[in-house]
């Protein structure tokens, strides 16, 4: 069977750097933190004082308030970053385009907010209290639930759960979807809202977290003086179809998928398989299914966490994958700026991945200062670089060992 090409046609975003793609990029390209003090819970109850909060977001812009408040604050990301990746791609849903118009998109830990509203509302009044809501907000694939009936699209609905890996997962597996013929269209990619007391509680006491309590700086990944991730939030949505569809639609294309890799490591709940061995197969599944060499890759929008295991481990995989390869890709972490947005990192990166391909600038790692021996590799430290990207590689590490990489390549 004939291998389908898939395209990106649309993008959309709410994110700590903006609620729009174009802010997003602009303020990676300028190299701003969206990280600053929290103030969605107590910062003094927790030792981790910092977030990368979405600021001004306005669910009413994308749905009616009825609509809103019967949906987490994660779904609300998911349907306002899709509405926006549609509108982009001036994509219209007619019933007979529906049915091959299919939505995959995924959250790491899905209504963590609701949850604790809704529990404390059970300890106080009694179950009677609880909103018949409840269960609809609290899981994860209500934002693929909610972007189907929300834009009628009745195609493939699925939801992808793998903790920091999703949004990367999310995507391959849509892509996947398209590839095969399954769905000739696909909105796909990942969204969280993790900003709760729970969230930083259980991050706080497994030593996740960065305790640093400078918001600009906080975030350093590769730094030798990295201490631990700043929790973010958001969603990246993207629209994805078959080449055929693209051009028959006359569908501006922004770039192409070619490959995607997944792995598991089968060695601890939390840490990196040693020397990130898992992560080197991932990268080396989406190279093999991309059909290119290693040495083809220009950028590497890395994990890059900022946590001490991540940061050398991904750097000890990119040198076993790429050789002496290693030294000459230019590599880096938006998650300097944007924070960690868990189960939409992967999506709002894959977005980072797409721009530097159409506007030749590479996103650089801010807060890079002190170099550590074990990350020796071009990080494009602290300004942005102009540079001819015809194919950018995205990876995405997540808790349970799921490891997911994804290639995109300048149409041509």
């Amino acid at each position: 069977m004939e291998k389908k090409r898939v395209v990106i046609t649309g993008l959309g975003t709410v994110s700590p750097l903006g609620n729009t793609v174009d802010s997003l990029w602009g303020n990676l390209i300028e190299g701003n933190s969206g990280i600053d003090y929290l103030t969605r819970v107590n910062k003094d109850d927790f030792p981790a004082k910092v977030a990368a909060e979405v600021k001004d977001w306005d669910p009413t812009l994308y749905m009616d308030k009825k609509e809103a408040k019967r949906m987490d604050l994660f779904t609300q990301y998911a349907v306002g970053a899709a509405k926006m990746a549609v509108e982009d791609a001036k994509l219209e849903i007619t019933d007979a385009l529906a049915p091959r118009v299919g939505v995959w998109v995924g959250s790491g830990i899905g209504g963590m907010g609701t949850f604790e509203d809704q529990y404390k509302r059970f300890l106080d009044k009694g179950y009677r209290r609880v909103s018949p809501f409840f269960v609809p907000m609290l899981i994860p694939d209500m934002a693929a639930g909610q972007i189907s009936i929300q834009l009628g699209a009745k195609g493939i609905n699925s939801c992808t759960v793998t903790a920091c890996a999703t949004g990367t997962n999310s995507i391959g597996d849509a892509y996947k979807v398209i590839e095969r013929g399954d769905a000739d269209i696909m909105i796909t990619g990942g969204a969280e809202a993790p900003l709760t007391e729970m969230s930083f509680a259980g991050f706080s006491t497994a030593k996740a977290l960065s305790f640093n309590e400078d918001p600009k700086t906080a975030s350093r990944p590769f730094d030798k003086n990295r201490d631990g991730f700043i929790m973010g939030e958001g969603a990246g949505i993207l629209v994805i179809e078959s080449l055929e569809s693209a051009q028959a639609r006359g569908a501006t294309i922004y770039a192409e998928i070619v490959g995607y890799g997944s792995a598991g490591d089968a060695h601890h709940i939390t840490a990196p398989a040693p020397e990130g061995e898992g992560a080197s197969r991932s990268m080396r599944q989406a190279i093999e299914d991309a059909e290119i060499d290693a040495s083809a890759i220009d950028y590497v929008n890395a994990h890059g966490t900022s946590t001490p295991l991540n940061d050398s481990f991904e750097t000890k995989s990119m040198k076993t994958v790429f050789g002496d390869h290693a030294y000459n890709v230019a590599i880096s972490s938006t998650k300097s700026m944007t924070g960690h947005l868990l189960g939409a990192a992967g999506a709002v990166e894959a977005i980072a991945c797409i721009k530097a391909i159409q506007d030749s600038i590479i996103p650089p790692t801010i807060n890079y200062e002190t170099p550590d021996p074990e990350c020796d590799l071009d990080y494009v430290p602290n300004k942005a670089r102009k540079a001819n990207v015809d194919v950018a590689l995205s990876n995405s590490l997540g808790f349970g060992g799921h490891n997911a990489t994804l290639i995109f390549k300048k149409y041509e």
